[in-house]
């Protein structure tokens, strides 16, 4: 990075309130919801007093969605913003300790699925930072038949791992921990996908990578980089690519699953072109669903930074 160029989102050390949500799960588990969000409060007016990037980049996400959607600005708007995050957190944790409800989950997709599942075909499952993810993963636990190879890289959240592995064992035998993908590591996905495992990737996170490869998409109006390789994944396993939303709207939780293309392929002469045009439809859903749930994205960083990497431009196609 250059001098006093935005931190790459894995270099951002995990939250100093780890410690915090754990008296909150229990307030809320004993007492309940409210009174859970009676006392979250003043530990997010501590929490947006003392963390500068985080508010800094909630705001400007906020500015930026809020020309599209209705949204509370200023400190006001990120003081929700951060509350929404801390309910999702808790979400999490409720999970995990079997305390949510996962029967009034709503599915958008869920028939192609099944069909998929059914007949043993796995494929890449391109995710976001918008939601609960982790509904996803409770919900193959208790359905056996869905197979999930989730990547991540969890060493900016240590602390939450270890509290969520706390609540529940099992939580992370589907994490499969990746910071590049090598020949090795292909290999192995590509035995889960032939297994009928679906292999779970953040579409809106760059590598962790001195030069990672990225194309560039508009999002929420402007210019921003997204990774390719979940694209290059599919493409080196054959198989679909699919995208996967998770929000909440009232008390419903809503799953989205949406078929990007069933195969990948990215000739030699029309690569970038390829990888560009997927990477647009990737960041116009998302934007979709940022539009529906706008305080529900949680990528507290500068997401329009753009880096100094091997860019591929979909800017002009979306």
């Amino acid at each position: 990075m250059k001098p006093n160029a935005p931190r790459h989102w894995a270099a951002i050390n995990e939250v100093s309130w780890v410690g915090g949500m754990r008296l909150l799960f229990w307030i809320c588990r004993v007492f309940g919801h409210w009174e859970f969000r009676l006392v979250l409060y003043p530990v997010l007016l501590w929490y947006l007093a003392t963390s500068g990037s985080s508010r800094r980049a909630s705001a400007a996400y906020l500015r930026r969605v809020g020309r599209l959607v209705p949204v509370p600005r200023g400190l006001f708007g990120v003081l929700r913003h951060f509350a929404a995050f801390a309910e999702n957190i808790l979400d999490k944790m409720l999970l995990w300790g079997g305390l949510f409800d996962v029967s009034q989950v709503q599915y958008t997709g869920i028939d192609d699925m099944r069909r998929r599942i059914a007949a043993g075909r796995g494929g890449v499952l391109v995710c976001s930072h918008l939601g609960n993810l982790d509904l996803c993963r409770v919900l193959s636990r208790h359905h056996h038949d869905v197979k999930l190879c989730i990547l991540v890289h969890t060493r900016h959240a240590q602390a939450f791992n270890r509290m969520l592995e706390q609540l529940d064992p099992g939580s992370q035998i589907d994490l499969l921990q990746v910071s590049e993908l090598t020949p090795a590591t292909a290999m192995l996905l590509a035995e889960k996908v032939e297994q009928g495992a679906f292999v779970v990737i953040a579409g809106d996170r760059i590598p962790v990578a001195p030069n990672p490869r990225v194309a560039l998409a508009p999002f929420l109006g402007k210019t921003a980089a997204f990774p390719v390789g979940p694209y290059v994944l599919a493409s080196i396993l054959q198989c679909p690519v699919l995208l996967l939303f998770s929000i909440r709207q009232g008390a419903q939780s809503h799953i989205h699953f949406e078929l990007l293309r069933e195969r990948v392929t990215l000739p030699r002469q029309a690569r970038a072109a390829v990888l560009s045009e997927l990477v647009g439809e990737y960041a116009a859903r998302l934007e979709h669903h940022c539009l529906s749930a706008p305080l529900q994205w949680f990528n507290f960083f500068d997401f329009w930074h753009l880096p100094d990497p091997d860019i591929n431009d979909a800017s002009s196609r979306h």
